[in-house]
């Protein structure tokens, strides 16, 4: 929702960016470009609260080193980045070392960020310049003991960080290429999309694989044909990205934001580029494990659940109703390793993103209601080893745990 926020006010920036043009007409272009580069780092999604100015400071970020809140990057001299200098900033996206020599934790994504080019970088810098100063003091650092020292990501970045520019493949076409810029770049999708080691770092061998995120879980976004993206096509890729929704699923939590002021506002060659990209990588197992049996006590229970919960929208053979109700047969989403996101979900409900795209937004009601710990694991448990599902049985302790 946070980002609603920022699409709703993105114009009083873009009014001051005018009259920043005014002064400064030979910069006109450079600050065009650069309001593009903020749209494709999305750094509305960590920048702006919702109901705050664009950019001010946002919503707190809960990590499994404790708590981090995004700091106010408008040019506020005593609360933002206004006693800044280009050179800060771009060593801030490249190195992770921000103003005063001040160390940045990888919650900023400079491990992605590093790869931008060096004149995207200096767009964005100008845009920013030009966004409506806000005093919003921010106290970004909010983790414990020890690991609040910031001089410890001296040595974090030893083990963990590799800087340097994304180097094209010239063996690959020029939309490929472009794909895998702004996916490993600035859309800093393996951020998210990537399972972390014990320091909280991207797995590189295993980028895009999936990662628990926020209570959420960000799936595995690569070809892979049963827990991947492997069985869209790239239009239905694109058609996601720019609305929100396709015939395999409904955008919600984290990603329902990125689709909002994000890769909803992309042009639709950038969108086809992603695409073509992701369905080219590889990534993990293909081979589905064996389904936990029609027979077993929690499937019976979670079949008569489902019957009387969910099958009036989803339908009784789980194919939903496209771009209003998601398919939950066949569905990667359904049968990811983790059930954090459908957990949350089923607890506490969802509503689709508004974009220029689909202007309808499909929403599914809270039933942690009305529902057991046990109710919503056995509806799970059916739901992810039914019609030819296939994935890892749903406890009552891992609802309780999120509730």
């Amino acid at each position: 929702m946070k980002k609603i926020a920022f699409s709703l006010t993105l114009a009083t920036a873009v009014l001051s960016a005018g009259l920043a043009l005014s002064q400064a007409p030979d910069d006109a272009s450079k600050i065009i470009r650069g309001r593009y580069q903020a749209i494709l780092a999305d750094c509305a999604a960590c920048h702006t609260a919702p109901g705050a100015k664009p950019l001010s400071g946002g919503l707190p970020l809960e990590t499994p080193f404790g708590q981090l809140i995004p700091p106010n990057i408008t040019p506020d001299k005593a609360t933002g980045i206004g006693n800044w200098t280009e050179e800060d900033f771009h060593r801030a996206l490249k190195a992770g070392i921000g103003h005063d020599g001040k160390r940045l934790y990888p919650a900023m994504p400079y491990p992605a960020y590093t790869k931008m080019k060096d004149e995207d970088i200096s767009s964005l810098w100008s845009y920013l310049r030009t966004v409506e100063p806000v005093f919003n003091p921010v106290d970004a650092n909010q983790l414990p003991f020890p690991f609040n020292i910031r001089l410890s990501m001296l040595g974090w970045n030893m083990i963990n960080f590799e800087g340097g520019a994304f180097k094209p493949d010239p063996s690959k076409s020029p939309e490929w290429n472009r794909g895998a810029y702004i996916v490993q770049g600035p859309g800093h999708c393996v951020t998210c999309h990537s399972p972390k080691t014990f320091l909280g770092a991207d797995k590189t061998t295993e980028a895009l694989q999936g990662a628990s995120l926020q209570g959420w879980y960000a799936p595995n976004i690569t070809g892979n044909p049963y827990i991947g993206i492997g069985s869209w096509s790239e239009d239905e890729i694109v058609q996601y990205l720019k609305s929100g929704a396709n015939g395999h699923t409904i955008a919600s939590g984290p990603m329902a934001e990125a689709i909002q002021a994000s890769t909803s506002l992309m042009t639709d060659a950038d969108v086809k580029a992603i695409a073509t990209y992701l369905k080219s990588t590889e990534g993990g197992s293909a081979d589905k494990p064996q389904p936990v049996a029609a027979s077993d006590p929690h499937m019976t229970a979670g079949a008569a659940i489902y019957h009387d919960t969910c099958s009036a929208c989803h339908g009784g053979g789980g194919k939903g109703a496209r771009q209003l109700f998601p398919a939950l047969a066949g569905s990667a989403i359904v049968q990811q390793p983790s059930a954090e996101t459908l957990v949350r979900l089923v607890l506490n409900g969802s509503q689709g993103v508004h974009t220029p795209e689909a202007k309808t937004q499909p929403s599914m009601p809270s039933l942690g209601w009305r529902l057991s710990d046990q109710q919503v694991a056995d509806v799970l448990t059916y739901i992810r080893n039914s019609w030819g599902n296939a994935a890892p049985a749903v406890q009552a302790s891992d609802i309780a745990s999120r509730r």
